[in-house]
C-alpha cells in the first residue's frame, strides 16, 4: 500500500464552459482536391452560394445506466500547422514503430481465477502491451503512471488489479474518474463484463443525470464509484459522499481533465481521499499539469509508457482542400459520403449549431446521418450512438466532445469538416479510427 501526502486543497469550480463560436464566411464554390500523396483529386468541384436511461448501482449486468455528455472548453481558433496532418510516403508516420514484445498471457498474471475466466469469455487471450506492462506492476499493489494512446485498451489495466484486490477483501472501495459521461459510461460497461458474478457494486455519478437517484444509491453497499469530476465534487459538497474510505484512485485521461479546466476539481477530490492508497493515473501525454498532480499525490510510481507515436500508424492522414463558404464544404462533404469505401463516417465540427446544421445538411442530400452534442439529451445522444453501431446510419456528426471515450468499431473514416482547435484535440479525433490494428483513413477540411 502506497502512503501519500493529501493536505493540499484546491479551489472547487463545477461550472462546464460550452462550446465556443464560430464565424461562417461565403464566397463561391470551386473545386476541391485532396493533398498529399501527390495531390489525389477526389472528383471535379462543385460552386455553392454562399430522458431517461436509468442509471445508478449495478450488479455488473443488472440495472440501467444514463450517461449524459460533459462539456468541454474550445477555443475560437485552430493552433495546427496544417502540415501535421498528411502522412507522407517518406516521413516517420508512415514506418512500422517498434513492436512491443508481450511478456505474458492472461493466464500468466496471479490473480483470481474468476477474473481469468469472464476475461476468457470476453475472448482475450492476449493483453495490448499497455496491459502486458501495467497489470502486473497494479496487482503488486504499486502507484501506476500509464501512458498510452486512446484505443489501447487502458481500462482493463486498472479495472483488472482493482477487480482482483476487491475478491481478495470486499471491504475495498475504488473511485474512478473520467473526463466525459460517455467515456464514464464505457468504463462502467467493460466493469461489469469483467466482474459478471463477483456481486461487487457500482455506482455511476455524472451530470445530466438524476443525482436523486445516485443520492439513493449512495446509501446503499458499494465497490466502485465512477464519476466526472463536477458530479463528484458536488455530491462531495452536499455532504453525500464520503471518500475517507477509498483506498484505491483511477484517473482516466488525466491529461484531457486537466485540459477541460477540471484541475482544482481533480485535486480538491484527491485531497479527501486516505493517504495511504493506490493510485492509477493514466494519460496520453505527461504534461506539466498532470506532472504537477503526479508529485503531489503518488508516492514512487511506476511510470509505464507504450506510447510510440502520437497517432496511430494504421490510420491513414490526408487534407482535403475545400471551398471557403460553408455550402461548398458541405457540397464536398456529400460528395465523399457517397464514395464507395466511406461506410461508417464519424464527422467533427466545432460548435453544437455548426454539427446540426451539418446533419440536417446531410439528410436533406440524402445521406442517413444523425448529431450528437451538447444541446441533445442524453437519451437522444445514446439511441443515436446505438444506431451508428449497428450501421442504421452512415454519418454521425459530432463536437469534439465524442472526440474521447467512444469505443466504436469499424469506423471507415473520421473527418474534420472543421480543424479541431489544437493537435492533441486532432489525435483524439483520428483516434476513433484504425482501432485494434484496423486501417483507418482521417481527412481534414482545410480551405482554399
Amino acid at each position: 500500500m502506497q502512503k501519500h501526502n493529501s493536505n493540499f486543497s484546491g479551489n472547487s469550480n463545477n461550472s462546464n464552459s460550452g462550446s465556443g463560436g464560430g464565424g461562417r464566411s461565403s464566397g463561391g464554390g470551386g473545386g476541391y482536391s485532396r493533398g498529399g500523396y501527390g495531390g489525389k483529386s477526389y472528383g471535379g468541384g462543385r460552386s455553392g452560394g454562399g430522458s431517461s436511461y436509468g442509471g445508478g448501482r449495478s450488479r455488473f449486468g443488472k440495472g440501467n445506466f444514463r450517461a449524459p455528455m460533459q462539456k468541454s472548453r474550445r477555443m475560437a481558433g485552430s493552433t495546427i500547422n496544417v502540415s501535421l496532418l498528411i502522412n507522407k510516403v517518406n516521413d516517420d508516420a508512415f514506418l512500422k514503430p517498434t513492436e512491443h514484445v508481450l511478456q505474458h498471457q492472461f493466464d500468466d498474471f496471479k490473480m483470481d481465477p474468476r477474473i481469468k475466466n469472464n476475461v476468457k469469455q470476453k475472448g482475450y487471450i492476449s493483453p495490448t502491451p499497455i496491459q502486458d506492462v501495467s497489470i502486473p506492476v497494479g496487482l503488486e499493489g504499486k502507484d501506476v503512471i500509464g501512458i498510452a494512446n486512446t484505443g489501447t485498451g487502458k481500462t482493463a489495466a486498472f479495472l483488472i488489479p482493482l477487480l482482483n484486490k476487491m475478491l481478495d477483501n470486499r471491504l475495498q472501495k475504488a473511485l474512478i474518474l473520467a473526463p466525459t459521461r460517455e467515456l464514464a459510461l464505457q468504463i462502467s460497461d467493460e466493469l461489469r463484463e469483467f466482474g459478471k458474478g463477483f456481486n461487487l457494486a457500482s455506482i455511476l455519478c455524472i451530470g445530466g443525470s438524476n443525482i436523486m437517484h445516485q443520492i439513493r444509491m449512495l446509501r446503499q453497499p458499494h465497490n466502485f464509484i465512477i464519476g466526472t469530476p463536477g458530479r463528484i465534487l458536488d455530491l462531495i459538497d452536499r455532504r453525500l459522499l464520503h471518500l475517507e474510505h477509498f483506498k484505491n484512485v483511477v484517473l482516466d485521461e488525466a491529461d484531457r481533465m486537466v485540459d477541460m479546466g477540471f484541475i482544482n476539481d481533480i485535486r480538491m477530490i484527491l485531497s479527501k481521499l486516505p493517504k495511504e492508497r493506490q493510485s492509477f493515473f493514466f494519460t496520453a501525454t505527461l504534461e506539466a499539469k498532470v506532472e504537477e498532480l503526479i508529485r503531489q499525490f503518488m508516492i514512487s510510481p511506476v511510470k509505464v509508457s507504450v506510447k510510440m507515436r502520437d497517432t496511430a500508424a494504421n490510420v491513414e492522414q490526408d487534407i482535403v482542400h475545400v471551398p471557403k463558404d460553408n455550402q461548398g464544404k458541405l457540397n464536398v462533404l456529400i460528395e465523399l459520403l457517397r464514395k464507395p469505401g466511406f461506410d461508417r463516417v464519424l464527422v467533427f465540427g466545432r460548435t453544437k449549431h455548426g454539427v446540426e446544421k451539418v446533419a440536417k445538411a446531410l439528410l436533406a442530400a440524402g445521406v442517413k446521418s444523425d448529431s450528437i452534442h451538447g444541446n441533445k439529451s442524453q437519451n437522444y445522444r445514446q439511441k443515436a450512438l446505438l444506431r451508428f453501431k449497428k450501421g442504421e446510419i452512415k454519418a454521425l456528426v459530432a463536437t469534439d466532445v465524442a472526440a474521447r471515450g467512444l469505443d466504436i468499431s469499424n469506423v471507415s473514416h473520421v473527418i474534420n469538416f472543421d480543424i479541431p482547435a489544437t493537435y492533441e484535440d486532432y489525435v483524439h479525433r483520428i483516434g476513433r479510427t484504425g482501432r485494434a490494428d484496423r486501417k483507418g483513413v482521417a481527412l481534414t477540411f482545410v480551405t482554399q
